[in-house]
């Protein structure tokens, strides 16, 4: 590495800022996972029933989408939740080709029974930053991801 580029890394805080956020996010969502995993769920399990319990039925091609995972992983969730009796598939009336997922009764309670504590573990895992704080993060966040989005 020549001086000039060690000058421009020092300068730059690109690389520091991606360390940062790397580091936060592992850390924040460590403590995520232990706190759903301590209420007899894994994260994906968790991320899947809340997103139906809070956005309603979804088709299942597109749940992936909205967690992050591949359809193949989604089909597995899925398959293990509907057989603990947490959601229910239901075929399209328009179009056969469509499957969507929906919270049963018994994943509603369950997460009614889970979620308000989960809620105070996140403010909780979050009060690092006042609101303003907080704010600003979202802002600066969104801002950043539209970016990259964009590349």
């Amino acid at each position: 590495m020549t001086e000039e580029t060690l000058i421009v890394k020092k300068q730059d805080s690109s690389l520091k800022l991606f360390v940062v956020l790397a580091k936060a996010y592992r850390a924040i969502i460590e403590q995520a996972e232990m706190d759903i995993k301590s209420k007899g769920l894994n994260l994906t399990d968790f991320a899947v029933l809340e997103l139906l319990f809070h956005r309603g039925k979804q088709p299942m091609q597109k749940i992936g989408d909205k967690i992050l995972m591949t359809s193949g992983s989604i089909t597995y969730i899925v398959n293990k939740l509907e057989k603990k009796g947490y959601l229910v598939r239901e075929a399209s009336p328009n179009d056969r080709r469509v499957t969507y997922a929906s919270i049963s009764d018994q994943g509603k309670e369950l997460l009614n029974s889970i979620f308000p504590a989960h809620w105070e573990k996140l403010k909780t895992i979050m009060n690092g930053l006042n609101d303003e704080e907080k704010d600003t993060a979202i802002e600066l966040l969104k801002k950043l991801g539209t970016t990259v989005k964009k590349i």
